[in-house]
């Protein structure tokens, strides 16, 4: 018996609609398409706050360090007087503490960057840290309103006595500094 020859089929590449280096260019330019709708849709839906930046983060540490550097007595580091800092800090306006701190200011009424000093208890739960306030009940906070907008923070752990009470904080407090 006979057999049949196969036949072939041949297929010139003329003929072809698409090759496998059309595909990949094709499919990597899509991609490339979608990765730049996403990107700049997220730029779009975004709010417009400025970020925090170095400079905002090491101006609130030096902050927090001048506060602690000048209110701690010589023998116990870390340790500040409430009647100090409140005389200090605490009966300024927002321009007069952006000058006692070394802050950018436009003239002796308006201040550039913005401040908010705060003395907390330091507590296990974030409901339970209550403000810490002076003899004359006094909270001590200097500066600006803090609203949690977008600012750099430093914190110090402080110790805080009082003219009548030798310690207010148990066991410490915390010194946070803001600046936005």
């Amino acid at each position: 018996m006979r057999r049949k020859r196969t036949r072939t089929v041949s297929v010139s590449f003329d003929g072809r609609g698409q090759t496998t280096q059309d595909f990949a260019v094709g499919i990597g330019i899509f991609l490339l398409a979608i990765a730049f709708v996403f990107a700049y849709l997220s730029t779009l839906l975004t709010p417009f706050s400025s970020p925090v930046g170095g400079a905002e983060s090491a101006q609130a540490d030096r902050i927090a360090a001048t506060i602690v550097d000048d209110l701690s007595e010589t023998d116990q580091p870390n340790h500040l007087n409430a009647t100090a800092f409140d005389e200090t800090y605490g009966h300024q306006s927002s321009a007069d503490l952006a000058s006692e701190l070394g802050l950018q200011s436009a003239d002796d009424d308006v201040a550039i960057d913005r401040v908010n000093v705060t003395i907390r208890q330091l507590a296990a739960d974030e409901d339970d840290r209550d403000l810490v306030t002076d003899d004359d009940g006094t909270t001590l906070r200097a500066g600006d309103q803090y609203q949690n907008q977008s600012a750099a923070s430093a914190g110090r752990v402080v110790t805080v006595y009082t003219e009548t009470d030798d310690d207010v904080c148990d066991p410490a407090c915390r010194l946070v500094v803001r600046v936005w």
